[in-house]
């Protein structure tokens, strides 16, 4: 196994942890019961999808951060940046369709060159635009100063990551000074308008466990973010989401160097919840890779686990293939069952 490094990402240090199948073949080997034997005995033997509600599009790896839990080991060193051949792709797709939220993520997805003309097309269909962004970005360069005027124009809702409300957590998972900077940029985003009562403008934090455990009950913590985040800092937000660390790439990566990946797959696997099974988010959306390839969810796209179908990429897009299809599991997927679930919009049960 290639020794770690904080600074650049585990493809370009030839890391192991940087190979799905090497990644699979250690999930496979855990001796944990199988995925696929717990929805069979919660009675959910056809694990398949129940409607087509969200596109979420990874228009590229490359990123501004190298956080220590990224399941996409985005990066400065990633190169994989979907083109705007690809990007008219998805929007073909998405006009033949009757799904009009595109939830657009990367690495950070404003680094990508096209990525206002995206956003800009995206609207003019009409689309309800999610943006998954880790906040430093807003700040990494100047032409990315007037991206908060941007969003509010296109109406375009703001998810942003914030592991923790205070400095240390948080730059132990993302990077020094990622927590001041967050900061900055939150009140930014403010000021245009984000989070205010009757603005019309929505922005939602993301949480994500800094160790090797569940997230805690996920109203309690939006409740906590709220009373510190306003009480210190004058920053409102609409919603704080909870997701659970899955065991891929980088955070898989720390389970094993920390010795916790044993007992970490175990915890996943006895809080296994048919109910947040059963409201799965990849029973209800589609993931595209910045390469036009097609996905069950934003996780097997990292591990290279292509939907059960024909037509795996997104040129190929017919809308009646894709309803009804059979959801590809393997280990990973306790981490969006267990306890009260994950998705990408949080809790699930």
């Amino acid at each position: 196994m290639s020794e770690v490094k904080s600074h650049i990402s585990l493809k370009a240090q030839g890391n192991n942890f940087s190979e799905p199948d090497y990644q699979l073949e250690l999930l496979h080997n855990a001796g944990l019961t199988p995925f696929r034997e717990n929805l069979e005995r919660s009675g959910l033997q056809s694990f398949a999808t129940t409607g087509l509600d969200v596109f979420q599009v990874n228009v590229g790896k490359m990123c501004n951060q190298v956080c220590k839990h990224c399941h996409v080991d985005a990066g400065p060193d990633r190169k994989e940046i979907m083109t705007k051949e690809t990007m008219l792709q998805v929007l073909n797709a998405i006009s033949k369709s009757t799904c009009k939220t595109v939830d657009l993520t990367g690495g950070a997805p404003e680094m990508n060159p096209d990525f206002r003309w995206f956003v800009e097309s995206l609207s003019i269909l009409g689309c309800k635009i999610m943006v998954r962004s880790n906040l430093t970005i807003l700040l990494a360069n100047p032409k990315y100063h007037d991206l908060p005027e941007f969003f509010a124009k296109h109406k375009v809702e703001v998810i942003s990551s914030l592991p923790y409300y205070s400095a240390g957590k948080t730059d132990a998972q993302r990077g020094e000074g990622v927590f001041g900077k967050s900061i900055e940029a939150l009140k930014m985003l403010n000021e245009v308008g984000y989070g205010q009562e009757n603005s019309g403008l929505t922005i939602n934090l993301v949480y994500n466990p800094s160790g090797a455990f569940l997230p805690p009950d996920q109203n309690a913590l939006e409740r906590d973010f709220k009373d510190r985040l306003s009480r210190q800092y004058g920053i409102v937000f609409n919603n704080l989401f909870a997701i659970t660390n899955l065991p891929i790439s980088r955070y898989l990566s720390y389970l094993v160097a920390s010795d916790n990946y044993n007992a970490y797959m175990e915890k996943l696997v006895n809080a296994f919840n048919p109910v947040a099974a059963s409201n799965a988010m990849c029973r209800s959306m589609i993931s595209v890779s910045w390469d036009g390839f097609l996905y069950d969810c934003d996780f097997n796209q990292m591990l290279d686990l292509k939907i059960a179908s024909a037509k795996q990429h997104i040129s190929d897009f017919d809308p009646t293939e894709f309803s009804g299809r059979n959801i590809i599991v393997s280990q990973h997927c306790y981490g969006c069952t267990a306890g009260a679930g994950s998705s990408c919009g949080g809790t699930t049960a």
